[in-house]
């Protein structure tokens, strides 16, 4: 390709204007450019991946290129180096710093990457592709990226941008706001469009189509149109539960009338991909039984499911949200795994927190307001799940809506401290 230079000036100065004007709510995910290594953010479209690099620009100054955009669409590697040493005689200023958005557009991108960290610079790139990323990063920059996963809004982006002061402490009436923005966010969830405009069904839904569409059908090149999209609005319609393939087959044999099964394992691993959906493992000691489903499903972001939802259940809502923020932990700390438990006795446990060789925290999720609204069955599990890893010690958690204690409970011999916390306090941290 020959690029068009005067369409890519025009292209860097426009950026220029837009990242010095527009207001950025700052996000909570913490990275810094390094030498010899790339930070590779990758999300769910939408989810504010560039609008992040732009928020790095500004501290780090730097150069930003768009693959989706037309001006880098049909761009290979040598224009890559080209456009790099025209922006710098241009805009008369020398390049550290290179930001690659939705790079999986790029051919041999990796190969990219390399030579950019061979030659010094500092580099951040973005995608909407897990494993497109992780794959060309495993056979091309091993030892050479730090991979970061940014989701949409957590519930303090939310509410800062909303105009709320996060702080320690708060009044009674400032609880009472937390908890009305708090519906608010378990309603529409927090992609940052949606937060701040109206019409956020309209593009809720024009998110859904767009990343199934470009990201799962076109990307994957999927042949049966009809079992991907049943197989698509079945999981958004049983997050938070879990799910089997014999399910998701049984479910479409008796709508469609046909087989079914390679076509679910291959689509099921083309659809995570996408980063719309996540599955957890059940928690075995064997690795061979954690790998082989049953697993649960979540959403990246609970406003997709305000589309596709047939019934209201706030208690599985809240669950995903709440998964969705240790999923955010994660990149901070990335020996936490996250499991969830059911044991042959017919236990369950909502999550499993796992650091290295430890069991750390056993999470019940319960949509009450008081000790009495809480199920029995709940308490139960977690001093269940207690005593198989007491030699793990670990923290016995109920996330409530409305109900804060921390008290001794017994149940058939078995007793253990339970933390009660609100979702909201649990939220904000």
């Amino acid at each position: 390709m020959v690029f068009k230079e005067e369409l890519v000036l025009e292209f860097f100065s426009k950026i220029e204007q837009e990242i010095a004007k527009e207001k950025i709510v700052e996000r909570e995910l913490k990275t810094k450019p390094m030498k010899n290594k790339t930070i590779s953010i990758i999300g769910p479209r939408r989810a504010g991946k560039t609008f992040y690099l732009f928020q790095k620009k500004r501290a780090h100054s730097g150069i930003y290129m768009d693959f989706e955009s037309a001006e880098f669409s049909k761009a290979e590697i040598e224009d890559v180096i080209k456009i790099i040493s025209l922006y710098e005689r241009y805009f008369e200023r020398k390049v550290s710093v290179i930001y690659l958005d939705e790079i999986q557009n790029l051919k041999n991108w990796e190969r990219l990457a390399r030579t950019l960290l061979n030659y010094g610079y500092k580099l951040y790139i973005s995608g909407s592709s897990s494993k497109l990323l992780s794959k060309e990063i495993a056979t091309q920059l091993r030892g050479r990226s730090l991979t970061y996963l940014l989701l949409p809004f957590s519930f303090r982006e939310f509410l800062v941008a909303k105009g709320f002061k996060i702080k320690k402490l708060y009044t009674l009436s400032e609880i009472t706001k937390i908890k009305k923005h708090l519906k608010s966010y378990l309603d529409f969830g927090g992609f940052p469009e949606v937060i701040l405009k109206e019409e956020k069904e309209k593009i809720l839904k024009e998110y859904l189509e767009l990343a199934f569409y470009k990201d799962f059908v076109e990307r994957h090149k999927i042949e049966s149109m009809e079992v991907a999209k049943m197989i698509f609005e079945f999981l958004l319609q049983n997050f938070s539960k879990e799910i089997s393939v014999t399910k998701i087959q049984n479910f479409i044999e008796k709508t469609l009338g046909i087989k079914t099964r390679s076509t679910i394992y291959n689509y099921l691993d083309k659809l995570q991909d996408t980063l719309l959906v996540f599955f957890i493992e059940r928690f075995e000691k064997s690795i061979y039984h954690r790998k082989i489903f049953p697993r649960k499903v979540y959403v990246c972001d609970i406003g997709l499911t305000k589309i596709k939802k047939t019934s209201e259940d706030v208690g599985k809502v809240i669950e995903n949200v709440v998964f969705l923020e240790l999923l955010r932990k994660t990149n901070e700390n990335p020996l936490m795994e996250i499991y969830y438990l059911k044991t042959k006795e017919g236990y369950e446990v909502d999550f499993l927190i796992k650091e290295g060789l430890k069991v750390k925290q056993l999470i019940q999720v319960s949509y009450a307001n008081s000790f009495d609204e809480i199920e029995e069955r709940e308490i139960r599990a977690l001093l269940h799940a207690r005593e198989l890893f007491k030699q793990d010690k670990p923290e016995l958690l109920v996330i409530t809506w409305d109900y804060e204690d921390e008290k001794e409970v017994r149940w058939f011999g078995k007793r253990g401290k339970v933390k009660f916390v609100p979702l909201w306090k649990w939220l904000l941290g």
